[in-house]
């Protein structure tokens, strides 16, 4: 199986398993107990988490969830503002944005946000404008300097899902709440985190035994923890030689799918994203064909839906351009010639169907 869906999940990365292995064995006690078990439990806790501070702003905090989309659902309903979105984030903002009643705006043809676009759907009064900064189907970088600048200037906040830069890319120190998932950085699943400035208070959304600096009641795993802490140090540490990497892969795949439109902005775009397009192709059809490429045709969270990408669509394209489009995702163990071989039998499929 040749895996090209870097956006969907990433391979456990054999340090983060490493790292996760202890706790799942003999270090299996409770991180909130007191004994000297416990307390040992909760040291990993606090060597992961300060592991994962490191790549992200100083001046705030790690709270551990089990994942982004829980992360999100704490800082929007957690802050109590009204909500601003773009109309590209991932459906655990828009989700959530609709529950709290609250707008979304535009983005241009490549996917890009301007900060005068994000002022005309703001909110009268305080609210929170929430924006990726790596786009999960099109790649797309987001000007996150300017526009949480222009929100700090409305007297807003700023939540930035990050959870596609993260590990990949320096966070800038403007966002007020950012949005992390370890699955994304060759970490395990079930834990993510939101870092929150100091100084913004939250109404946790979980209530119970008040773990978790009292935002996030439950017994947290050590070995998740771990295996995340590990993962981000990895991340740290192979940053450079990963983006080197990436960008190689990026320009053999783009010249394999030449005769193939790139979907998104090309300048500004995480190089480990290729999303195409050819009209009169079949991407569900195409995907099936070709199973020995595990790739998509948009984000996993929609898988099955039937109904074409909402980022695709907000970017301007016909629900059979959407349609006709695949996100290819690659990363740290993706080889030149798995490239080679899929960008193969992915375009002689393509041509059977023309």
């Amino acid at each position: 199986m040749i895996y090209l869906d870097y956006q969907a999940t990433t391979p456990l990365a054999p340090e983060a398993f490493a790292a996760m292995e202890p706790w799942l064995k003999d270090g299996f006690a409770n991180p909130h107990s007191a004994h000297a078990a416990g307390r040992a439990a909760a040291a990993a806790v606090e060597v992961a988490r300060d592991q994962i501070a490191a790549l992200l702003p100083k001046g705030g905090r790690v709270i551990f969830t089990s994942g982004a989309t829980e992360a999100i659902n704490l800082a929007i309903i957690g802050c109590g503002l009204p909500v601003t979105a773009a109309a590209t984030e991932h459906a655990a903002v828009l989700d959530v944005v609709a529950f709290r009643n609250g707008r979304t705006f535009p983005v241009y043809t490549a996917g890009l946000i301007c900060p005068e676009t994000q002022a005309s759907g703001s909110m009268g009064g305080q609210a929170l404008t929430a924006i990726m900064l790596v786009n999960n189907e099109i790649g797309t970088i987001q000007p996150i300097a300017e526009l949480a600048g222009a929100a700090h200037a409305q007297g807003n906040l700023f939540l930035c899902d990050a959870v596609q830069a993260f590990g990949r890319m320096p966070i800038p120190d403007v966002p007020d709440m950012i949005a992390i998932s370890a699955h994304k950085i060759h970490g395990p699943k079930g834990i993510g985190a939101l870092w929150v400035r100091d100084g913004i208070a939250l109404t946790p959304q979980m209530l119970g035994g008040g773990q978790e600096q009292g935002m996030r009641s439950g017994t947290l795993s050590p070995a998740l923890c771990a295996g995340f802490g590990a993962a981000a140090k990895l991340a740290a540490e192979r940053m450079d030689a990963d983006a080197t990497h990436v960008s190689a892969l990026w320009d053999r795949a783009a010249s394999a799918f030449a005769d193939w439109t790139i979907n998104g902005s090309t300048a500004q775009r995480y190089k480990g994203n290729l999303n195409i397009r050819r009209d009169g192709v079949d991407a569900a059809r195409l995907i099936s064909e070709c199973r020995n490429i595990a790739f998509s045709a948009g984000s996993a969270c929609a898988s099955g839906s039937g109904r074409p990408s909402h980022v695709l669509r907000a970017l301007g394209l016909t629900d059979a351009q959407a349609k006709s489009s695949i996100r290819l995702g690659f990363g740290r163990y993706t080889t030149a010639e798995e490239i080679d071989m899929a960008a193969d039998a992915i375009n002689r499929s393509a041509e059977a169907m023309l």
